[in-house]
């Protein structure tokens, strides 16, 4: 079975747990900050995928990490992930849930890549318009990109919106190229 499978299938187990407790929205906010805690330490991520060190070593280490700081019920979910020896694939299942917590929600993520970065104005007014246009809530994340020279690119989805100078001139070198100039 596929990495992906088993995520997924453990991730809407703890999506289906938290909304019959009626905690969606804070197992949510746990799960992303554990996604972060996990993505900024390899070391951690080299620990949970070793098969060497114990799944007792494994649950003390994130008890020592988590308790406290996220919910029971998420600490309860990673010692049964320890047991079933599911810890290495921690990052992919947080991630699958956060991904599948959205879909149920109708949230959508989109990007900017722009030359510079843009204003908290600039993103709120663009994030409002794709809001409007594809009719779903919209998490907007800008990204620095100085090889666009200008303009900007947007990412919904697999839509893509390239309105920068470098597309432009990409586009114009291809039409010359065709041309045969």
């Amino acid at each position: 079975m596929s990495i992906f499978t088993v995520a997924s299938r453990y991730a809407k187990s703890l999506l289906d747990l938290a909304q019959e407790q009626g905690q969606l929205d804070a197992v949510k906010k746990d799960m992303e900050s554990v996604v972060s805690v996990l993505k900024s330490n390899s070391e951690l991520l080299a620990i949970l995928k070793n098969p060497i060190i114990s799944g007792d070593k494994k649950r003390n280490i994130l008890a020592a990490i988590f308790e406290g700081k996220i919910s029971p019920t998420i600490v309860s979910f990673f010692y049964i992930l320890v047991n079933k020896g599911r810890a290495a694939i921690l990052l992919d299942i947080a991630q699958e849930f956060v991904r599948e917590y959205n879909e149920a929600k109708g949230i959508v993520k989109a990007s900017v890549t722009s030359a510079t970065a843009l204003s908290e104005a600039n993103l709120a007014e663009l994030q409002q318009i794709i809001t409007g246009e594809i009719k779903a809530e919209v998490i907007l994340k800008n990204i620095v990109d100085p090889s666009l020279i200008g303009g900007f690119v947007v990412r919904v989805g697999d839509r893509q919106i390239d309105a920068s100078i470098a597309g432009k001139l990409n586009k114009l070198e291809k039409h010359f190229a065709a041309q045969g100039v």
